[in-house]
């Protein structure tokens, strides 16, 4: 796979196209990819005792691999 946790990427495609994040895991097997701040989900969560209020969580979801690109060094800059 050509993305790597860390990478800076763009994506390219979907609903969240020309958002930049950095890679926060991969899933080889099924060749997704989590980036930080992109494909927001929100899950309903019930009370426990870590979390005594519940309540609907935010985190990020998996998008495929080829809806992101790594940007460079020099694209980076501009």
């Amino acid at each position: 796979m050509f993305v790597k946790t860390g990478d800076k990427v763009k994506v390219i495609a979907g609903k969240d196209k020309g958002k930049e994040g950095t890679v926060l895991s991969v899933n080889v097997k099924k060749n997704r990819v989590v980036v930080k701040g992109v494909n927001m989900i929100k899950k309903h969560q019930k009370p426990s005792q870590t979390d005594a209020n519940g309540g609907v969580v935010e985190s990020e979801g998996s998008i495929h691999a080829s809806n992101v690109k790594v940007i460079s060094k020099a694209e980076d800059k501009k």
